[in-house]
């Protein structure tokens, strides 16, 4: 049985935009428990090594998803594509997160981690990442009203950070982030490449 299913209607978009030759691209609230089996496979894949959940259970994603549900600073959010499941986006306040330690947060930062979801059987289609992250750009440079985005890929990660930059993102430091251990938390450290994207360049005019 496929992962790609069509979401519930009920669930209402945060935000939505027309993507020509994609169609109809919206950002929903992630639902830790109904959307666990698909986010348990997409991080569950050897490509997916970078957002940290390999070898994690079906159960403590869900869990980690129900937590981070609980808190105002971090979200968690589903990308879809004509109602067809197209990625994760996750948002966070750089100033209650490890990244903030790493750089001078300015007034108006939001932090974002994004994933996309597996290709569709006839492969990735040209323009297909630009889109989904120019729907990310205006959700929270525009529809939370932010001048700033961050980002800190795994500085490993060759292929995300490559599509940052093509994107209009601006490299910033080399940055080694904590490691965190607590009951409700638990990340390793990690070598990132920091890098930011400006309402002014992502929107101009």
């Amino acid at each position: 049985m496929s992962d790609r299913r069509p979401q519930p209607a009920a669930r209402e978009p945060v935000h939505e935009r027309f993507a020509e030759g994609f169609g109809i691209l919206r950002v929903l609230p992630l639902d830790p428990h109904a959307d666990a089996r698909m986010v348990h496979a997409w991080v569950s894949e050897e490509r997916a090594s970078f957002w940290g959940m390999n070898g994690l259970t079906e159960d403590e994603v869900a869990e980690i998803y129900a937590h981070l549900d609980t808190l105002d600073t971090h979200h968690a959010f589903l990308l879809t594509r004509d109602d067809e499941p197209a990625g994760l986006l996750q948002t966070y306040e750089p100033e209650a997160d490890r990244v903030g330690e790493s750089y001078a947060v300015r007034p108006g930062d939001i932090g974002v981690h994004v994933l996309l979801a597996p290709a569709a059987a006839d492969g990735p289609r040209p323009g297909w990442s630009s889109a989904l992250l120019t729907t990310v750009a205006s959700y929270v440079l525009l529809g939370l009203d932010r001048t700033r985005i961050v980002v800190d890929p795994d500085a490993r990660n060759e292929k995300a950070i490559a599509r940052f930059l093509k994107q209009g993102f601006e490299a910033g430091p080399a940055v080694v982030l904590p490691g965190i251990d607590l009951p409700d938390v638990q990340l390793p450290e990690k070598h990132a490449q920091l890098a930011f994207l400006s309402r002014e360049v992502a929107f101009p005019g």
